[in-house]
């Protein structure tokens, strides 16, 4: 996993062509605060990460400061040989020695327009480096707990930033003398407060805060995290009302419509009540006791068939043929009910006086006073 830290840049000179020398503290045991988002840790919001004095002071961790390079800022991605040209601006130098809880190394800065930042106060150092993170809690001798703790550093550049990570105290420029004391194990966070400032980014703009401004906007972000997803749910909830309210309106809409059709208009009820007239005058026509109050017409029809033709006739039978059987009997009903038809039907001949015309006209006078008592329910002939 990939970090920087940040010191500063101490006793500064330079020498007559013009290059910048210093001596520098570039990294510190102890714990320091990341986002959890920093270390792979999302779901956490704050991550204290615990940097022992024996990974700190380790052989390979120490070798690893020498002839790194020194760049204006932090590159976007790691140093290697096919980019140092590209971002760096110096280099430290392999008398790698230990002060307190600080590692010290001699670095040059050789870029102008970099010695000029840092003689403008821009004097602070952010050690990029690699790690592995063992995320086993526990507490450091001093009593402080962490949930994480570095091994295997590897340094990899040191940048010259405005602020950095490890503290005011790790910079260019302190006034250490070359010569520091060697690397002692027996070293104590408690004897050197440092006040620890880190990069969060804040609405995609990076701020320089110390841990414990880290950690409140780590919680206010948090905070408004949950915020927008409890007003996310009510909207989706508020929504999902809504598209209820949306479909019973429409399925009482369509009801409605339902209704609608149903209603028939006045030509409709007219028409209806002939059509109900003409088939009470014809069911009495056809039989002349059956009832027909109450019966709806497919009932009249079919009491119709049954007192011409007997129960058993359409015992068991569909509605399609009594619906037959009735047009049948309809049919018979209106010969047998219009004389005229019948002479017609039956040829026209003389009567025993020979007054075939006198025969005819009897026969229209029956099938008139007929049609006019029809709706009676009685053949009147």
């Amino acid at each position: 996993m990939q970090f920087t830290d940040a010191v500063t840049v101490a006793g500064t000179r330079r020498r007559e062509d013009g290059y910048l020398v210093a001596d520098a503290r570039i990294a510190r045991t102890g714990i320091q605060i990341y986002l959890g988002s920093e270390v792979g840790k999302p779901d956490m919001s704050t991550v204290r990460v615990y940097r022992p004095g024996s990974e700190v002071f380790a052989e390979d961790t120490l070798k690893s400061a020498a002839h790194r390079p020194v760049t204006n800022d932090h590159p976007p991605e790691m140093v290697t040989s096919e980019n140092w040209k590209k971002f760096a601006v110096g280099q430290t130098s392999d008398e790698i020695t230990g002060e307190g809880i600080f590692i010290r190394v001699p670095l040059m800065v050789s870029d102008e327009a970099t010695i000029k930042d840092i003689e403008a106060g821009k004097q602070e150092l952010s050690a990029g480096y690699t790690c592995d993170l063992d995320f086993t809690p526990g507490v450091t001798p001093t009593g402080e707990a962490y949930d994480a703790m570095q091994k295997n550093i590897r340094i990899n550049h040191v940048a010259i930033v405005r602020a950095g990570r490890a503290g005011s105290k790790v910079r260019i420029g302190d006034a250490a003398p070359w010569g520091a004391a060697p690397i002692t194990t027996d070293h104590k966070p408690e004897e050197d407060k440092i006040m620890n400032l880190k990069t969060v980014t804040v609405d995609g703009i990076p701020v320089e805060v110390t841990d414990q401004g880290a950690t409140v906007i780590a919680t206010l972000q948090q905070r408004l995290a949950d915020a927008n997803s409890k007003m996310s749910t009510a909207d989706a909830a508020h929504l999902a009302a809504i598209a209820a309210k949306d479909s019973e309106l429409a399925k009482k809409d369509a009801e409605i419509d339902a209704l609608k059709a149903k209603v028939l208009s006045d030509v409709d009820i007219d028409k209806r009540v002939q059509e109900r007239a003409d088939l009470i005058a014809l069911a009495g026509s056809i039989a002349k006791d059956v009832k027909t109050a109450g019966l709806s017409d497919a009932a009249i029809r079919k009491a119709v068939v049954a007192a011409k033709l007997g129960d058993a006739v359409i015992a068991g039978k569909p509605d399609a043929y009594i619906d037959a059987r009735f047009d049948i009997l309809a049919e018979d009903a209106k010969k047998t009910a219009d004389p005229f038809a019948r002479v017609v039907a039956d040829g026209v001949h003389q009567n025993d006086g020979g007054d075939y015309r006198a025969q005819a006209e009897k026969a229209k006078q029956e099938r008139n006073r007929s049609l006019a008592d029809a709706w009676k329910g009685t053949d009147a002939a």
